[in-house]
């Protein structure tokens, strides 16, 4: 957490209520915290909605709650957005710029919920508009991480992890005692293949990879965590919002997923943060900060449960974690990379047109065209960020299918807005 502003006052009681805005309303995560705050209206009012093009969600969910101002990201589909908003006075905006818009509107919390690299430039505007944002956007620290906590700290902002296990880590890191912390341990369910050798890993099919275990998740984070990419994603996460490490940093299986994180002391203390597996607990915390607020979340049951148990994740048969862990340590922009290849994987998988084994190799080819093109180096600016990304889907559609890279189609089902030249969000960073 990067705290460059006063903590925001507790909410309870009387006083004004706290303007949201939420990046991404209609996904897995933006859903849940629509469902709080719709439940909480005297605590709560809502500044703006972002979606990509689900503007019939994007509407309902304005409506309901009485935003002040949404936006699609699809300009296409823009002017129906504007015809379901009309008559409301809930102001309409269109295309990747108004989406920037609307997240640089003052709020007091904003949540990143937006899946992927497009979520960068829309985040790092909402750092200068609201004192604290909520970030789940893991692209943001992937991407661009030693970039954007230095954005958020000249601009005095609070970053809070949504996160779940980033999210615990928060909640049990003592800052008094930071200097004492021995290792950081985030836990994986070990998603819906723990176990499968790489025969069987072979036959898995979308259907499948999508059938989580323990979350109800957006359909790139399932296949994430199916193939351990996601647990990797967030120790490079973990690295950058904490400042710890890497070698401080750490992976258990835990298949019950009710413990969320730990942290190691150097007393012998092991202080670890459980809950259910309900992605409203830690929006729930983000939302409230610094105080708490109730949440319709099942209470955990630990003497029915009876059983905890921990296992070390299976490198061997599950690459990506270990791709992950390579690429934080080699720093630099390979994290980048390896973000940008994997996104470009997971949407080919996701189509039907590659292999679940191909996801790790994609990623690995891409990571070693690009070191040996040097093309890998750490981004200082969004623009930085942008291109490398750019670059790097170029490389990783070269390895997925040559003839559709040279076409420049991607068919990408998480597409980036191409704002590298367009944007000035970054002025004054």
């Amino acid at each position: 957490m990067v705290s460059g502003a006063e903590e925001a006052g507790d909410s309870r009681g009387a006083g004004p209520r706290r303007r949201i805005t939420v990046l991404g309303a209609t996904g897995s995560v933006g859903r849940s915290t629509c469902d709080l705050l719709a439940r909480d209206p005297e605590r709560f009012a809502v500044e703006a909605l972002t979606a990509n093009r689900d503007v019939a969600a994007l509407a309902d969910l304005a409506i309901s709650l009485r935003a002040r101002a949404t936006a699609i990201a699809d300009p296409a589909v823009w002017p129906e957005l504007r015809d379901r908003l009309a008559g409301t006075g809930i102001e309409a905006l269109g295309g990747p710029e108004g989406v920037i818009e609307a997240a640089s509107r003052p709020a007091d919390i904003v949540v990143s919920a937006i899946v992927g690299a497009a979520g960068l430039a829309p985040t790092l505007a909402a750092l200068r508009s609201a004192p604290t944002v909520a970030l789940a956007n893991k692209e943001c620290l992937v991407c661009a991480g030693a970039f954007f906590m230095d954005s958020a700290r000249r601009a005095g902002a609070t970053v809070l992890p949504v996160d779940s296990e980033h999210n615990a880590i928060f909640q049990v890191l003592e800052e008094a005692n930071r200097d004492f912390v021995e290792e950081i341990v985030l836990t994986a369910s070990g998603g819906p293949f723990r176990g499968f050798t790489r025969e069987q890993l072979r036959h898995v099919t979308r259907q499948q990879a999508l059938r989580h275990p323990k979350w109800s998740m957006g359909a790139k984070i399932t296949i994430d965590s199916a193939t351990l990419m996601n647990k990797g994603l967030e120790l490079i996460e973990a690295h950058h919002l904490f400042a710890v490490p890497a070698e401080r940093l750490g992976v258990l299986v835990h298949p019950q997923s009710v413990v969320h994180g730990l942290v190691r002391y150097r007393d012998g203390s092991l202080l670890a943060q459980l809950g259910s597996p309900d992605m409203r607990t830690p929006i729930a915390c983000c939302l409230a900060w610094p105080a708490r607020m109730a949440a319709p979340v099942a209470p955990l049951d630990l003497a029915r449960l009876g059983t905890l148990t921990f296992e070390a994740p299976d490198r061997e048969t599950f690459p990506c974690l270990g791709l992950a862990e390579a690429a934080m340590a080699r720093g630099g922009g390979a994290a980048t990379v390896l973000n940008a290849a994997n996104e470009v994987a997971v949407a080919e998988f996701l189509a039907d047109r590659l292999g679940y084994l191909q996801i790790a190799a994609v990623v690995e080819e891409t990571l070693s065209a690009c070191e040996s093109r040097g093309l890998s180096a750490v981004p200082a600016s969004l623009d930085d960020a942008l291109d490398l990304d750019a670059a790097a889907r170029h490389k990783a559609l070269e390895a997925v299918t040559p003839s559709r890279a040279r076409r420049g189609d991607s068919q990408c089902v998480f597409p980036l807005p191409n704002l590298s030249r367009t944007d000035k969000i970054c002025e004054g960073f």
